[in-house]
Order: structure tokens, then C-alpha cells, then sequence
């Protein structure tokens, strides 16, 4: 079942974003589904990717399940049978691509881990030859392999595109304190689970991460890398100094470059092809991460 849309459900949204709707159940308890739609550039299309939005929910399970030993993390269920009376009325909607979970009082920034060079980290070196001000070695190439993970810190925009900023620039956000625990548990994670991935077949280059608080204790929230929020790089096929064949939405990105769209509203229409080689992506990764066949 394809899901673009959300109107069926007769909650008060809490918030829609580019992917996820979310919605109020209770004062403290929120439902969260991922739908099938893809954004690029900041701007969604008019074509939905189907099966798109449960890859996603399965993959952030996962790596919910995976970190929790490094971080809690808001998840309440996600087995739709648990939820509140009366949302089993939604049930063929809602099963596999949703997610109940505890409010949480959110940082208003983007944690962003780089273990590799690419995107606009790569643009930065390219002109000044640091990132979000953390100065890099001479002579380093695209895809790149840091020497030990970098944290960059951005801006969390509802319009328009994020903005890198430096760890200094957090610092003077929300604090030494809160901006030195954030940037630990980034990298502890990243960490781990790009240790993870690479068993699995699969570099993590980047990813990023939203972080808030429940009961006073720093949680991670929202999702937690999947193909929308990291680059994922087959190993077997990992060659710095070129751009890499990728289970994320770069490849929907190198093919709206390649067709010299401007990267402004409305987006063009998605050629049947690469919708479904974008699914297949999608699905790859979720198969080759946890190991299960999706279904």
C-alpha cells in the first residue's frame, strides 16, 4: 500500500514534516508515521516511493534497538496492535510505518557526523580546507576517509536549507555543557554503528542525528540513520577520489543534477525507472544492515 498522505487520521498534528506526519495521541505521547514520499534538495515530489516509508521506520527500529545501550531513545512501540483504543482502525495503514513514542523536548540543531569527505564538507575543504571550522590534513580526496570522525553541527531550518556552523557556534547557542554532550554521543554512536555497518558490507560516510530530553536525561530522537539521514556506501565498491554508488537518495540526486534541474519548486516528474531503482536501494540497505528480508 502506497502512503503520500495522512488526512485519514483524525488526530491533531503535532507537526508534517517533508517525510513524517506526526501526530498528538495524549499530553505526553506522540504517533509517528513515515510515508512514502521523497524530497531532494529540500523540495518533495509528486511521486511517492513505495515501500519507501516502512524501509525507513524498520531501519530506524533497528539502530533504536542497536544504540540503546549507548543512548535511550523515544520509542514507546511500534507494533500497532499496543497502541492506544481506536487506532486500530488505521491498522493496514499504519502497520510497519509507524511509531509510538514519548514527547520529547528537542535541541534545535542537526548533529552531523562525518567519517568521509563528501557533499558540502567536501565543498568547504575544497575552498578553505577546513569544515565547520575543524582544520584537515592537505590533499584529500572525494569520499575520502577522515582521519578519525568530525562532528559539524548545523543549523535545523523549517524553511529553506540548513546552515554548517562550528562547535563554537553551538557552544554559544545552548551552552559548553550541552553542546559537549551532544558532540560525545554523536560520535559514540556513529561510531559504533559505522563499526557495524562495515561488517555488514556497507560504509557509512555520514549521517545525522536529533537529540532531545525526556525526564531530564538527553535521548535521541526523530530517526536515527537511515538512508534519508546518512550516506551509505557499498565497501566492495568504495574508491576515494570519485563520487560512490550509494543506497541513499544521492542516486535520486545525481539524476535531478543530471537533467539540469534548478532545484526549485515544483519538482520534475520522477521517470517510473528511477522510482523503482530507488525502492530497490532503499531496500538493500534495510537487507544487507539488519540481516532480514524485507517483506
Amino acid at each position: 500500500m502506497l502512503l503520500k498522505n495522512t488526512d485519514f487520521i483524525d488526530l491533531p498534528v503535532f507537526a508534517r514534516g517533508k517525510v513524517r506526519d506526526v501526530f498528538e495521541v495524549d499530553d505526553e505521547t506522540l504517533l509517528m508515521v513515515v510515508t512514502d514520499r521523497i524530497s531532494a534538495f529540500d523540495v518533495v515530489f509528486n511521486e511517492p516511493i513505495p515501500d519507501k516509508g516502512k524501509v525507513l521506520n524498520k531501519i530506524s527500529e533497528f539502530w533504536f534497538e542497536f544504540t540503546k545501550g549507548i543512548i535511550g531513545n523515544h520509542v514507546i512501540t511500534t507494533d500497532v496492535s499496543k497502541y492506544p483504543k481506536g487506532l486500530d482502525r488505521f491498522r493496514d495503514e499504519l502497520e510497519g510505518r509507524s511509531m509510538l513514542v514519548r514527547k520529547v523536548r528537542m535541541e534545535n540543531v542537526e548533529c552531523i557526523v562525518r567519517g568521509y569527505l563528501e557533499g558540502s564538507g567536501l565543498k568547504e575543504y575544497r575552498a578553505i580546507g577546513s569544515v565547520c571550522g575543524i582544520k584537515l590534513p592537505e590533499g584529500l580526496k572525494q569520499a575520502d576517509r577522515l582521519p578519525e570522525p568530525i562532528f559539524t553541527p548545523s543549523t535545523k531550518s523549517k524553511e529553506g536549507h540548513d546552515v554548517n556552523i562550528t562547535f563554537e557556534d553551538l557552544v554559544d547557542m545552548i551552552g559548553s555543557e550541552r553542546a559537549k554532550r551532544l558532540k560525545e554521543k554523536s560520535l559514540e554512536i556513529y561510531t559504533a554503528a559505522a563499526e557495524y555497518a562495515e561488517s555488514r558490507g556497507i560504509i557509512i560516510a555520514d549521517t545525522k542525528f536529533e537529540f532531545g530530553y525526556l525526564d531530564g536525561e538527553l535521548v535521541i530522537a526523530d530517526e536515527i540513520l537511515t538512508p534519508d539521514s546518512s550516506r551509505f556506501w557499498p565497501l566492495d565498491d568504495y574508491e576515494p577520489g570519485r563520487p560512490q554508488k550509494s543506497f541513499d537518495k544521492q542516486f535520486l540526486r545525481e539524476y535531478l543534477e543530471g537533467i539540469g534541474w534548478d532545484k526549485e519548486p515544483p519538482a520534475p516528474p520522477l521517470p517510473a525507472e528511477i522510482i523503482e531503482k530507488t525502492r530497490e536501494k532503499y531496500i538493500e540497505a534495510y537487507e544487507r544492515l539488519t540481516g532480514n528480508k524485507f517483506c
